[in-house]
């Protein structure tokens, strides 16, 4: 367990508005927190009191860190393997505020200054109690599943640890020295071996045997002897079209054999 709810409720509670916040607790623990849903700078609740005519959709947000935020604290965390252990074991490790100070990034709002805040009953002053019992759900949130944390800020649970899996792969490929197809070539070329340069050229056109690397058969003279009706037929690239199963190749050769040998016009 972390102390993220207790931090995030320090916020603001330092706010002096007691009453208001004893309402919303005692709102919260009472079940009229009706839904609450975390994603990428936004938390929305529904909330209906005792007193509600109606429930009242309350806001808070944050600012969601860029990619390039993430990726510094990504590639901070793949340096420390505990961290990481933790965080692919699904716990959530002590001290990982500390990685993402060090990326100059507050995990938390921990100032009122970072957060916005609204709610559909529009009473003054803000935070209502409404909103009030939405950030003692979200502490609650916060206690049962601390990476809904990292939702808030811009990165899922299953996004964050597949990049952690990808960056500490990658990270054991390079210290064990794993070539790479690139690689290999190159110190074959280093070792003074001569590798035979491949032609990637098409054939040439002139050439009779030949069409794009493709062999032909010769072809028999016109009305020579041994010519078959559907000699044409193995000449030609096959269409990818079939009939009944069948290529549509073969099914044009059982025709063209049919054909008499001389064919004359009526």
């Amino acid at each position: 367990m972390t102390d993220f709810p207790l931090a995030f409720l320090g916020m603001f509670e330092a706010l002096r508005m007691g009453p208001t916040f004893a309402r919303g607790r005692r709102d919260e623990r009472a079940g009229h927190v009706r839904s609450l849903t975390v994603s990428g700078s936004l938390v929305v609740a529904l909330v209906r009191g005792p007193d509600d005519p109606v429930a009242f959709r309350s806001r808070i947000a944050v600012r969601a860190f860029g990619a390039s935020e993430w990726a510094r604290v990504e590639t901070a965390l793949v340096a420390e393997a505990r961290f990481v252990a933790d965080l692919l074991d699904g716990r959530m490790p002590p001290g990982i505020e500390a990685i993402f100070a060090g990326a100059g990034l507050g995990l938390l709002p921990l100032s009122l200054d970072e957060v916005a805040m609204d709610c559909s009953c529009e009473r003054w002053p803000m935070p209502c109690a409404h909103l009030a019992a939405t950030c003692y759900a979200l502490a609650r949130t916060f206690e049962s599943d601390p990476f809904e944390v990292f939702t808030w800020r811009g990165r899922s649970r299953d996004e964050l640890l597949m990049r952690l899996r990808r960056l500490r792969e990658a990270a054991a490929t390079g210290a064990a020295g794993v070539d790479t197809p690139g690689a290999a070539a190159s110190d074959g070329a280093d070792s003074g071996r001569e590798v035979p340069e491949r032609d990637s050229r098409p054939p040439a056109a002139s050439d009779p045997a030949t069409f794009w690397g493709r062999a032909l058969q010769p072809e028999p003279e016109p009305g020579g002897p041994g010519v078959r009706p559907d000699a044409l037929l193995d000449q030609l690239d096959a269409p990818p079209i079939t009939h009944h199963g069948q290529s549509v190749v073969e099914v044009l050769r059982e025709a063209y054999r049919a054909l008499p040998d001389n064919p004359t016009l009526d």
